[in-house]
């Protein structure tokens, strides 16, 4: 299940991305207010994806933040991957944070890593194969 913490983070490359052709960063208090973030929250958040290299800061007065990239080249699985760490749901498919299960006794023959690969590379591949380009489109077409 996707944390409130992913979800917030989401809202606000989402918006993010409505102001890509903007000059200017965009101020965390507007962040916060259109994406409906907590302000406390959004700090620690836009941190580590500024860290991860999918956002730009800027100091001063007329500070705030951009993305790094054009919104077609940043997907959602990306995101989620910072905030949350591998999207795996048990450790002994995880690509990135692999890890054997205690309790198996035959990993090779174990049906739930072999259901629980697929649901990985499914979710994976929706996930990084969505950017926040096509995300936008998509709202916009549901709307």
């Amino acid at each position: 299940m996707l944390t409130q913490r992913s979800r917030y983070a989401l809202r606000a490359m989402l918006f993010l991305a409505t102001q890509a052709d903007e000059p200017r960063p965009t101020p965390m208090n507007r962040i916060a207010a259109e994406a409906n973030v907590p302000r406390k929250f959004l700090e620690l958040i836009l941190a580590d994806l500024r860290e991860a290299g999918l956002l730009i800061s800027h100091r001063g007065k007329a500070g705030g933040y951009q993305l790094s990239r054009p919104t077609h080249l940043i997907s959602l699985g990306e995101i989620i991957r910072v905030i949350e760490g591998p999207l795996a749901l048990v450790p002994c498919v995880s690509r990135t944070a692999y890890r054997p299960c205690k309790d198996c006794k035959d990993e090779a023959r174990c049906e739930i890593r072999i259901a629980m690969a697929r649901v990985r590379d499914e979710t994976a591949r929706i996930l990084d194969g969505t950017s926040l380009a096509d995300a936008g489109a998509e709202d916009l077409a549901a709307a």
